[in-house]
């Protein structure tokens, strides 16, 4: 595995997190770096996106690289047949890094172990998402102005959202409080729990989404139900409505609030919410772009110093 491979947050530090929302705030203010020329970078898109493959491939361009790939499998030799590792193999012929967003849980470490080009996990299943979890973490640096002492309540799909796995295992170096918000279909997996438990973080688990628990937070991560993440389809239509986000929910909340999610957004949050200064959402995602341009230097060795 290339040491600059990303696979999971949990494969960079402390140290490592802080630098690259330096770095994210460097290209918020900087977005345009020519400092890829001639570089090459696959998308691999297994599954769907909008947002992840979009903000990859304009990190990118404005980067001054190239990008090669495919964001629907079935146009792909996989649809043959090909192996993942063959196709990882070929595809590292070619290019300088691989971007990579599966339907597996793992494919991503696999593919990084099969090439020594650096890997970008782009989201496996619901396991991690550690570039949706750099731009949430500069999300939260930016409107925060801190990343330590938060209160996080994250809402919904907690047991298939990866975002909100790679958040936690993010943020335990910044001592928060938790509260974990589900029906009992959906919640939190025990292993994130002893996470928890073992970095001495505090948190709540609760299948009532109540005013208290919004007036305490700092910060609100909705989440929706993934559809795509069950197999009984029954299943998904009696929990996919439990917890909406409205307008009015928000009006003695902390003005420090801010509503985070990591889109697309079904029914999990109003419309109405759109126009409250607290809705940060549509700005979270925009923040995606600055944070995959840094994770995309440091996979690649860049030095921002010497550009």
């Amino acid at each position: 595995m290339n040491s600059k491979s990303l696979v999971s947050i949990d494969d960079i530090s402390r140290d490592e997190i802080l630098d690259l929302i330096g770095r994210a705030r460097y290209f918020e203010e900087n977005p345009n770096l020519k400092v890829l020329d001639g570089r090459v970078v696959a998308t691999l898109f297994f599954e769907p996106s909008t947002r992840t493959r979009l903000s990859f491939e304009t990190a990118v361009n404005r980067l001054g690289g190239r990008v090669i790939g495919f964001s629907d499998a079935s146009t792909s030799s996989s649809a043959k047949g090909e192996t993942l590792k063959d196709t990882i193999k070929m595809v590292s012929n070619y290019v300088d890094l691989i971007v990579m967003r599966h339907h597996l849980e793992g494919a991503a470490r696999y593919a990084s172990e099969v090439t020594d080009v650096p890997v970008i996990n782009a989201g496996d299943g619901a396991n991690q998402h550690p570039s949706q979890t750099m731009l949430d973490l500069y999300s939260i640096s930016k409107t925060q102005g801190r990343l330590n002492d938060l209160t996080i309540t994250m809402v919904g799909d907690l047991k298939y959202g990866r975002t909100v796995h790679s958040l936690i295992m993010a943020m335990r170096y910044f001592n928060p409080t938790f509260n974990f918000v589900a029906c009992n279909e959906l919640r939190m997996p025990e292993e994130y729990k002893e996470i928890c438990r073992a970095n001495g973080i505090k948190y709540t688990e609760s299948t009532d989404f109540s005013p208290e628990i919004i007036n305490s937070s700092d910060i609100l991560y909705m989440t929706r139900v993934q559809r795509e993440r069950f197999t009984d389809i029954m299943e998904y239509e009696k929990v996919k409505n439990i917890y909406t986000l409205r307008n009015s929910m928000l009006a003695d909340a902390k003005d420090n609030l801010k509503v985070l999610h990591p889109l697309p957004r079904i029914t999990e949050i109003d419309q109405d919410v759109d126009d409250n200064p607290k809705a940060y959402y549509f700005e979270q995602a925009r923040n995606g772009l600055f944070a995959r341009q840094a994770i995309i230097c440091r996979a690649l060795g860049i030095d921002l110093q010497k550009n």
